[in-house]
This record gives C-alpha cells, structure tokens and sequence, in this order.
C-alpha cells in the first residue's frame, strides 16, 4: 500500500489530491483546491507550502506527483507558476516525500488516453477511475489525475523490474 499526493500548482489555485495505490488498485482518499488570495506572491507561496505541509502531515503521503510547469501565456505567468510548482516541492520534499515530475501531456494520456484530452474529460475519467459519486473541481482533479498517473507509472516500473528480475533467476545471472 502507498499513499500518493498529487499536486497542480498554481498561483491563484492549487489543487491537491491524495490516493491509496495497492497493487494496481486506486482508492481516493481526499482532493480539494487552495484558493490563494490577491496580493503579495511570496505570502501565496507561503499558503501553499503551509497547506500541502497540513495535508501531508495528516494523510502520510510517501510519493508526490506534480505537475510539470508549461510554458503559458506570458513569461511573467510561467516565473509565478513556477515559483508556485517550486513551493508545493519544497514542501512535499521537505516532509521526505518522493518526488516525480510529470508534464500535463503524460498526466492526460495516463488518465484519457490522448495527450490533448480537455478538462472535462479528466475530471470524467478520474470520476470514473476513482468510483467517486461526482465530478471532482478541476484543479482537484488535475491533482487527482497526476497522482493516478504516477501510480501507473510506479506500477509499471515495478512490474518491469520484476520481469527483469525473473528473467535474471531464470537464466543463473541475478545480479
């Protein structure tokens, strides 16, 4: 069993999501969005990292999934998108998670299936692969969705290290 937080950070809203991964099993646990204030952006960026601090400290992730910062419409949008991404690191780092990287492309084509997938088709699938009874809120279930992805990738790397493994003993040569 391994608890997975996921993260899309924002300057204006961050959402979070955490999961329980157990096997190739999937159960949601929370997910909500930070609504930041107008204002000072090194006074949001604390609200980030004392909120995801909050979150981590009271579900126990191990493993972090965040999104990836795109480039967007203006440099100034993707310095304070990334000084937001850096603060939701920081913090998860900070609590000793591990820490994967995912662009919004990877997260929409493990959750839709098509790396161009729109918003309302995320929020479809994680309803669906998480059996929740609604819609998540957008940022909640992009959070939801990295995380989902990086379950599937962890999962995927381990069922290759087992082949790998197995294929090793078969032949004499474990190392």
């Amino acid at each position: 069993m391994t608890i997975i937080l996921g993260v899309d950070p924002g300057s204006q809203k961050t959402g979070f999501g955490v999961i329980e991964v157990i096997g190739n099993r999937h159960r949601y646990i929370t997910s909500g969005v930070i609504r930041l204030p107008t204002g000072a952006l090194p006074a949001r960026l604390d609200i980030i990292f004392k909120s995801l601090s909050t979150i981590i400290a009271e579900y126990s992730p191990v493993e972090a999934a965040v999104e990836e910062v795109f480039m967007a419409k203006s440099a100034g949008s993707a310095l304070k998108l990334g000084q937001a991404r850096g603060a939701a690191v920081v913090a998860c780092v900070s609590h000793d998670l591990i820490v994967a990287e995912y662009t919004a492309r990877q997260i929409k084509k493990a959750v839709v299936g098509t790396g161009a997938a729109d918003k309302e088709q995320i929020q479809h699938m994680v309803k669906i692969l998480l059996k929740l009874p609604a819609v998540p809120q957008e940022d909640a279930a992009d959070a939801l969705a990295a995380a989902i992805c990086h379950a599937n990738s962890r999962q995927g790397l381990l069922t290759m290290s087992a082949s790998t493994t197995a294929t090793r003993m078969r032949r004499g040569r474990l190392t």
